[in-house]
């Protein structure tokens, strides 16, 4: 296509006048072409992939009959704007009784979002100026950050290291950082680690923030899906409602992927604000779907079923990996298992293959073996395998760890 004047209007913040002349290959585009390749050289071996950050299932049956209701009610289906009181009266309920945080206001803590990501985008409107710092974890989900930097704002990155269980070492953010930062964006149990928080390492967030006057944004997205205990909220510890937001999500606790829809709670104020903001962003999500999430909320045990099928995957695909020589382990909770990459791998002719990069083993994984999983190379080079395989049944479930098992037992791995 011949260059116009529309290629000098870009904004600076997407590339300017160089948008669409970088010829860097993201690596999910990556992820893809290999797959690709993998499965035209491969045409009669199904690909198995552990890449895919989202649920294998359906939402439970009762949830899509509770849409199929209120879509027929008529008057549901106007602009839901930021939402009425069937959703929010259920959050209340849910954050006390399977989050054991009491006493949150409806009418002035709570608002739904269209899914996590949409407030994570529509949040730094809220607080960014330009010089402005957010204190975020690498590896993590980076849009907060992106839109903070469309605003002029900087991201600073806290490593997430096995040897620190995946906590962020708050005492290691430079003073000239803290100087100009304004929030702290955090996500537990963690997207790609599956590391989780203490009510000790809570304890500590809300003292830093009051500390250095942060805002705190908690990312709950994968709060419920933890295989023992309830879910630990960031609110539940003292003073956390002074200082900060928690994000929750239907996407993940009743396989509501496509359904968008989620809640921002907290800190009356920054609800507030959040709310303002997003009435000028959308137009709601449909109440139909909000009053279905509102009912799962009412059911906690159609997540406990999730979480068992996925606990059930986790352990199996745990005990394959370490036989292979991963040092993998169960985490608390998420449907990812991160495991250090390893270093080569020893084929069954006696060919060694050298993997400088978790990004080279992953493909060397999915061309090889037709195994798909996401490489982390931020902090320390990782592997992210995906509970969340494609599977109907337990057996179909156990046949695909089963040649997951057979795919890897004539290779030998070096750590």
């Amino acid at each position: 296509m011949t260059e116009t004047y529309i290629q000098e209007l870009f904004a600076d913040r997407i590339g300017g006048s160089n948008y669409g002349k970088n010829t860097a290959i993201y690596k999910f585009e990556k992820i893809k072409r290999a797959k690709r390749a993998a499965a035209q050289a491969n045409p009669g071996i199904k690909l198995i992939d552990m890449g895919v950050g989202e649920p294998d299932a359906m939402a439970p049956t009762q949830l899509v009959q509770a849409l199929y209701r209120e879509a027929r009610k008529p008057e549901n289906r106007g602009y839901a704007d930021n939402g009425d009181m069937v959703l929010k009266k259920a959050v209340v309920r849910y954050m006390e009784e399977v989050c054991g945080v009491p006493g949150i206001d409806a009418d002035t803590q709570v608002i739904h979002s269209v899914g996590s990501k949409a407030a994570l985008s529509i949040l730094p409107a809220v607080l960014i100026n330009p010089g402005d710092y957010v204190l975020m974890t690498t590896p993590g989900y980076p849009v907060f950050g992106t839109h903070a930097k469309y605003y002029g704002g900087e991201v600073y990155q806290m490593p997430l290291l096995e040897r620190k269980h995946f906590l962020p070492d708050l005492d290691a953010v430079p003073a000239e950082i803290l100087e100009r930062a304004k929030v702290m964006v955090l996500n537990y149990p963690n997207n790609p680690t599956g590391g989780s928080a203490t009510p000790e390492f809570f304890a500590k967030v809300v003292e830093f923030a009051k500390k250095h006057r942060l805002v705190v944004i908690h990312d709950a997205a994968y709060a419920a899906l933890i295989f023992k205990g309830k879910p630990l909220s960031f609110l539940s510890t003292p003073g956390a409602m002074d200082v900060g937001l928690e994000l929750h999500s239907a996407s993940k606790m009743f396989n509501m992927t496509g359904w968008r829809c989620g809640f921002v709670v907290g800190n009356p104020l920054l609800v507030k604000a959040y709310g303002d903001v997003k009435d000028n962003t959308d137009s709601g999500q449909f109440l139909a779907i909000q009053h279905a999430v509102a009912q799962g909320l009412e059911n906690p045990s159609f997540t406990k079923k999730i979480i068992s099928k996925y606990s059930r995957r986790m352990t199996g695909l745990v005990k394959i990996l370490k036989a292979r020589g991963f040092r993998a382990r169960k985490p608390g909770g998420s449907f990812f298992l991160y495991t250090a990459s390893p270093k080569a791998a020893f084929t069954a002719e006696g060919k060694r293959i050298e993997f400088p990069t978790a990004e080279a083993a992953s493909q060397w994984l999915i061309t090889e073996k037709l195994i798909s999983t996401v490489p982390w190379d931020d902090a320390g080079s990782y592997l992210r395998f995906s509970v969340t395989f494609a599977a109907a049944t337990v057996a179909e479930e156990q046949g695909v760890l089963a040649e997951i098992e057979r795919r890897l037992s004539d290779v030998k791995f070096e750590f």
